[in-house]
Formats: C-alpha cells, structure tokens, sequence
C-alpha cells in the first residue's frame, strides 16, 4: 500500500538495519549525464536519502537543497558533508507529499524517491517547484521481471511509474521533453549484482 512510504517506513529502511543503508549506490549516472550541459544554479534534491547526489551536486557548484522524510538518512547525510561542501547545502527534513516550499529551483531532481501519494502525483507535486526556464529530471524504478529486488527491499504498490505515465505528465505546452527513456544496469551493492530497469525523464520549463 502507499502509505507503507510514510516516515516509519524510512526511517526503518535507513536505520542500522535497513536495506536503504546496505544498497547506499555510488552517485547515479542519470544525474551526470543529464545534468553535464547545464549551467549550475540552485537545485532540490528531493528524497536525498544519505547525501551521495547532493554532495555530488554541490561539488560541481550548485546550491544544493537536499530533502527527505528521513531524520536518520540526514543526520547521516550532515555527518558527511560536513568539513567539506557542506556549506553549500541546506538539509531540510520534510515530507514531500505535504511540503510547500516558498521558492522554486533551477533543477529540480528526483531519484528512486517514493511518497505516500503515490509516483505519478508526486512527479507532478515536484514539477511545480521548478522555476520557469528550469529543469526537472526524473529517476525513477520500473519493476517488472528484468528488474532485481532484492530480500528486505520490496516495493509497495506504487513504488512505480511507466515512461508513458511519466511523459504524459509534461504533455502541457508549458513543458518541453528533452529525455525519455528506459536503461537496465547492474550495480554491485554488497558485492552481489543487483539488475535495475530504470526510467529516465528530463523536462524543461518553458519560460
């Protein structure tokens, strides 16, 4: 069920024992290559678990915001950002299915996050934060038979979202699609190979 994705949720997934802290990934590579030809401004990280792209991001110049649902994914997060690019991030602890931001960004990012409402509507949530001319780019799971699951990582209904759902979303004037696509890789968390079918989508806010 959807509301499986409320705060205990994660919290339990990023505490000592949960498989959010056993699958920590290297920086995703979506975020690098979707994100190369953009000039760096300010940026949400929304759903930033332990910090690994927002620390990426800020690295590179961006002025990151980083938020999750997680208190545990942060004070992790502070704890590694702190001494070094740390100063260029603002950690905010918050819900992103009620969360009412009073400002927007010039990209706006999302990888792997889930919330309570469910995929679709919370893509649509966060796409109102980006600032006209700005920039959305979406990470997101397609479970199926060629995607890995694995023990102690299993997804709720609504834990996914077609191409086609996603897409569908931007079909406004107001959007134009610059990235949409389907990608299988295989990630080694662990040292055990995880197989991830992934949907990549990156929209541009007209001005």
């Amino acid at each position: 069920m959807m509301n499986e994705f409320g705060k205990d949720y994660w919290e339990d997934q990023w505490g000592p024992t949960g498989s959010g802290r056993k699958r920590r990934l290297p920086v995703n590579p979506y975020l690098r290559a979707e994100t190369a030809h953009l000039p760096v401004g300010a940026v949400l990280d929304a759903g930033c678990g332990t910090g690994t792209e927002a620390l990426w991001l800020a690295e590179q110049g961006w002025d990151v915001t980083a938020a999750d649902i997680s208190a545990t994914a942060l004070a992790e997060a502070r704890a590694r950002a702190a001494g070094g690019v740390g100063e260029h991030i603002d950690w905010v602890e918050t819900d992103l299915s009620r969360w009412e931001p009073a400002r927007s960004w010039d990209l706006v990012f999302t990888s792997y996050a889930h919330a309570q409402i469910g995929q679709l509507p919370l893509y649509r949530r966060i796409a109102s934060w980006v600032a006209p001319g700005g920039t959305l780019l979406i990470v997101g799971h397609l479970h199926g038979d060629h995607h890995d699951v694995p023990r102690g990582h299993d997804h709720p209904q609504g834990a996914t979202a077609t191409l086609e759902g996603i897409t569908n979303l931007f079909s406004s004037p107001e959007w134009r699609i610059d990235s949409a696509y389907e990608h299988t890789r295989t990630v080694h968390p662990g040292g055990s190979p995880v197989h991830l079918r992934d949907v990549i989508v990156r929209v541009h806010r007209l001005p």
